[in-house]
């Protein structure tokens, strides 16, 4: 059996202001992110991993080489996996979340609630689900051939959307049903297992237990 860490990235400056980040996107982490990855080191610090991947998004890519420096694991290497980058959302990128839902009403209620209703021809640039989904589920199924098997626990760090998309297809949850599993906080930790990198099993969903939060909307996606 693998088992499968997937950790969504710290907490952004537009993840504080309300602000899509997509594909093309990206802000630096707030400073208190830093106190929640030692937060998430502690949490992950008695598990071996056998190898690390993350999205080459810059929000990724420093989540996850914060959290490989606390784990000091010195045989822990990082491979970046394109098929692990957040949702490409186009002309909405770093426009506010309430300037999208006045401008792109119905697209904006799909995309949040009904994702099997989001048409990415009515927002310029965008990606489909169904294209997200294909990118992170190749993206793991490489991973795990080439690294998986017997015993072995790897570790991925990618995004909000990403992640909801892309577990959602490695379980086969219709699109349709894919929100109704709820949003994922900002460095929360979700973990799936496998024997064969084909069929895949949740053990756990977001799990932030380890988090010291303030209640805020803008921590979950």
């Amino acid at each position: 059996m693998t088992k499968l860490y997937f950790i969504r990235h710290g907490k952004t400056e537009w993840n504080q202001e309300g602000r899509f980040q997509g594909a093309s996107g990206d802000s630096p982490l707030l400073p208190a992110s830093y106190a929640q990855i030692d937060q998430l080191v502690h949490f992950l610090k008695s598990v071996k991993f056998d190898h690390a991947f993350t999205s080459p998004l810059d929000r990724a890519v420093t989540t996850a080489q914060a959290t490989l420096r606390g784990l000091n694991q010195p045989d822990l290497a990082l491979t970046e996996l394109a098929g692990l980058k957040e949702f490409n959302m186009g002309v909405w990128e770093g426009l506010l979340f309430t300037d999208v839902m006045a401008t792109w009403p119905e697209m904006y209620t799909a995309y949040r609630h009904h994702p099997d209703q989001f048409d990415a021809d009515r927002v310029p640039g965008a990606q489909t689900f169904e294209a997200v989904q294909a990118q992170f589920k190749a993206a793991i199924q490489t991973a795990v051939k080439l690294c998986g098997g017997p015993n072995k626990t790897l570790l991925f760090f990618s995004h909000g959307m990403a992640l909801t998309a892309g577990m959602g297809a490695l379980l086969g949850i219709p699109l349709a049903e894919l929100r109704a599993h709820g949003g994922l906080n900002n460095t929360s930790t979700s973990i799936l297992v496998t024997d064969d990198g084909v069929h895949f099993s949740e053990m756990i969903r977001n799990h932030i237990s380890y988090l010291t939060l303030t209640d805020d909307q803008t921590n979950v996606v």
